[in-house]
């Protein structure tokens, strides 16, 4: 009976040294979490080990997920990959499509990000770029004629147009002389023209024409000679004529004689005009963008993520040296919690730990068997 409880005892001796062995040395893996000291002395194994090691670890962590966990050829694998990307058209898609089904105005949607005052400043960048490239154009060809000035496209098509400008001008004046107003005009230039004579000159006018009509007589001989072949080409050669004289000219002197300013007015005007921007600001996205829609989400979506990953692909390299995953990752593991740490280990092998502290207790339990036989037996 003495020995079996002999043997018993050793048993229990064993086994709890062995299991609160196994248990202590698992704590001190993380506890204690801070240096302790008596006085001046430091206490053995304190802190525990992950606390003492947290900067070794947090670099060798930073390490193995830039060498071995988030490669360039993996990632580069997935920027590739047909599901990825098949993905990534899918949400960039639905996305997209919120977007342009929004009833809210690109002002409103500026204004969210704190962007105020969009169609103004819009208006100013766009006067001050009109500005900025008119004075490079004009600086250039300012001492320059005008003839080398505009495009020799232009320079034809003018050419071409002026035989059809006299035409036009002609028509206008005969349109103008054959209706009421233009044979009203006529009389008066006539009636002031008999006024204006001496008197004796006058008198033999009114003697020969007795009660004629001077606008009757007149208005014919006008439209006669603006309906004459011979005056369209006289128009057109002087049109030429004065068009070649303005060709000669330097593009300074036509900027003087229109004014910089209202010059640049006009192109101020014109542009605001194309671009509307009242209408580009404040129309609903859906609306404006409408037209587009179809073309945004079936095509230009696509092909935007497959131009992203194939470019991504090619730079992966070099966006992962520029983001620095190992600091990261060493900034992020040295400033984690070591409270958290234990407690996300301990959630994620609690049984695992458990096994081991029993398996200490089953080890201890055999050695103390064997201790107390042995024991027995000398």
């Amino acid at each position: 009976m003495e020995i079996a409880m002999t043997i018993i005892l050793m048993m229990i001796i064993g086994a709890l040294i062995g299991g609160f062995t196994n248990y202590l040395a698992i704590k001190m893996l993380f506890k204690p979490y801070n240096a302790v000291y008596l006085g001046k002395w430091k206490v053995p194994f304190t802190p525990g080990l992950i606390p003492k090691r947290r900067d070794e670890m947090a670099d060798q962590m930073g390490k193995l997920v830039v060498n071995h966990l988030l490669t360039p050829e993996s990632i580069k694998k997935k920027f590739i990959n047909a599901q990825f990307q098949s993905d990534m058209t899918g949400l960039v898609q639905k996305e997209l499509g919120n977007i342009l089904q929004t009833e809210k105005s690109a002002e409103e949607i500026l204004g969210a990000f704190g962007i105020t005052d969009v169609q103004a400043k819009a208006e100013e960048r766009i006067n001050l770029l009109i500005e900025e490239k008119y004075e490079k154009i004009i600086s250039e060809y300012r001492s320059r004629p005008l003839k080398e000035v505009l495009p020799q496209s232009l320079l034809d098509k003018v050419d071409e147009k002026i035989p059809a400008i006299s035409s036009m001008i002609l028509q206008k004046g005969i349109d103008y002389f054959s209706s009421i107003e233009g044979k009203m005009r006529i009389q008066r230039m006539a009636d002031d023209f008999v006024r204006e004579r001496s008197g004796v000159l006058s008198n033999m006018l009114q003697m020969f024409m007795g009660n004629i009509n001077l606008a009757d007589k007149i208005q014919p001989e006008i439209i006669k000679f603006l309906s004459n072949e011979g005056t369209s080409d006289l128009i057109t050669t002087i049109l030429k004529r004065e068009w070649s004289k303005v060709l000669e000219m330097e593009a300074a002197v036509i900027e003087e004689q229109l004014e910089k300013e209202q010059v640049l007015g006009v192109l101020k005007n014109i542009a605001h005009r194309v671009i509307n921007l009242e209408k580009l600001f404040n129309t609903p996205i859906s609306d404006f963008m409408e037209p587009y829609r179809t073309f945004l989400i079936d095509e230009l979506a696509p092909k935007s993520v497959q131009m992203l990953s194939d470019w991504l692909s090619e730079k992966t390299e070099l966006v992962m040296e520029r983001l620095r995953l190992a600091e990261i990752v060493r900034e992020q593991v040295s400033n984690f919690s070591v409270e958290r740490l234990e407690d996300m280990v301990f959630s994620i092998i609690k049984s695992e730990l458990a096994m081991i502290t029993n398996l200490g207790f089953l080890l201890g339990g055999i050695i103390g068997l064997f201790q107390g036989i042995v024991a027995i037996l000398i």
